[in-house]
């Protein structure tokens, strides 16, 4: 298993970052490399990415504006993230941790790089989409 955690004070109400981190739907408008996104249930979804690679996610609790986790699974790894937000003075504190096990041992060295670049790609792809909003 390999673990990543990544945090960040993005300058937005905590709302604000919720909401956009929580409108899955909204995803392929702003998440790079994925073509589309689909809702299974209140408490499912699954992403496609641009090279067809599919990852289903149940959630797994639920705290608006505090926690969000989700279990996932595609046919590389199975794993869990857990996105957490607290309201600071002018902006909000996330903290992303995803824990992973490949489904083939082989990958095993590379997952711990490939969680980082993709914790990392989600962070960047929120701060421009919260920017983006701010402008329009």
């Amino acid at each position: 298993m390999a673990e990543v955690t990544v945090r960040a004070v993005l300058p937005y109400d905590i709302r604000r970052v919720w909401e956009t981190v929580t409108a899955v739907e909204r995803y392929p408008v702003w998440r790079s490399g994925l073509s589309r996104t689909e809702g299974r249930g209140e408490t499912r979804f699954t992403e496609h990415a641009a090279g067809d690679l599919s990852t289903d996610f149940a959630t797994t609790a639920w705290e608006p504006c505090r926690r969000w986790e989700f279990d996932l699974e595609n046919k590389n790894l199975r794993g869990h993230w857990t996105g957490l937000f607290r309201p600071l003075d002018g902006g909000t504190e996330v903290e992303l941790t995803e824990s992973v096990t490949p489904k083939n041992p082989l990958l095993r060295l590379i997952v711990p790089v490939y969680l980082r670049r993709q914790q990392a790609c989600f962070l960047a792809d929120l701060k421009r989409e919260l920017e983006r909003g701010e402008k329009a």
